[in-house]
């Protein structure tokens, strides 16, 4: 029986030893009928010499232009498809996998035809033992929330579940739902792409699937993590076009409008939020490009 074709998409920028670190991980995976495509965003630090040297196997595509994590992702999955993947995973580069990480996550998106995005436990890359995201649900107010953040993992998964979306820093998708649903939205450019791929999918008739045996370590995010500004923006504008696009209910648009009116006020008025300025500014801001649908990458 032959194994379904997993094409890996593993987007960089100047970030060559994350990347190479990422590629001998994925080099070590046990599962076979596995190609790599990474995407190049114009990268100034080497990382395409070495990518080649290191891994002559590995394809590496420049891209010409900047699309975001949306926009760049898209690249490599319409050219995934043309290759023939069933599936496509689209992955951070700044990640390792264990070696069966791969084998795990099809086994369990291959056991039912109408599973249609898989995803591995996610683990803090410098707390190896605590998770980062056990899968994603919505929350009442259409928050993106992540399942088990910052717990030890204590076992408290120990089966696939289903969840509404999958960490886009590893995430892996079938092509019957590409096929049916489309790509990644563009307009999203960075942040919430990946729920609201999720949404799509799920809104289908799809299941979307967390995989805890299947495992992967993420550099990109710690416990005490603290988001810069741009972070606050995307979130909040690509917040409320998914409340758009997916037509939330409007007492749902009543509580996110609440809540962000309210949070903006505190961080205007209350001195104790004075630190809080910057990301008060690009709340605001993605608040007023959503109203104007300036969609893309922030405004400097």
């Amino acid at each position: 029986m032959s194994q379904p074709l997993i094409i890996t998409l593993v987007l960089n920028y100047n970030r060559r030893q994350d990347t190479l670190e990422c590629l001998a991980s994925l080099e070590q995976n046990t599962y076979k009928n596995h190609k790599i495509i990474v995407l190049d965003n114009n990268s100034t630090d080497g990382s395409v010499e070495a990518i080649k040297a290191a891994f002559p196997a590995v394809e590496v595509m420049v891209l010409t232009e900047n699309g975001g994590y949306a926009g760049n992702n898209n690249v490599g999955i319409k050219v995934a498809m043309d290759r023939g993947a069933d599936w496509v995973f689209v992955l951070n580069e700044d990640t390792v996998l264990a070696t069966d990480c791969l084998a795990r996550l099809i086994e369990v998106g291959e056991s039912d035809p109408d599973i249609g995005i898989v995803g591995p436990m996610v683990y803090h890359h410098d707390e190896p033992n605590f998770i980062q995201s056990a899968g994603g649900k919505i929350g009442p107010y259409w928050e993106s929330l992540h399942l088990a953040q910052n717990e030890p993992d204590q076992g408290q998964f120990n089966q696939p579940h289903l969840v509404d979306w999958i960490s886009g820093c590893g995430i892996m998708v079938r092509r019957a739902v590409i096929d049916q649903v489309g790509m990644i939205d563009e307009r999203y450019f960075y942040y919430w792409e990946e729920t609201e791929w999720c949404l799509r999918a799920g809104r289908a008739g799809w299941r979307i699937m967390h995989v805890p045996q299947a495992k992967m370590w993420h550099k990109g995010v710690q416990r005490d993590y603290r988001p810069k500004p741009a972070v606050t923006y995307y979130g909040t504008r690509n917040r409320l076009l998914t409340l758009a696009k997916h037509h939330a209910p409007l007492l749902v648009w009543l509580g996110v409008w609440g809540q962000l009116l309210r949070t903006v006020t505190s961080w205007t008025i209350k001195p104790k939020w004075r630190s809080k300025r910057e990301h008060r500014d690009a709340m605001w801001r993605g608040m007023v490009d959503f109203l104007h649908h300036r969609w893309g990458q922030m405004p400097q």
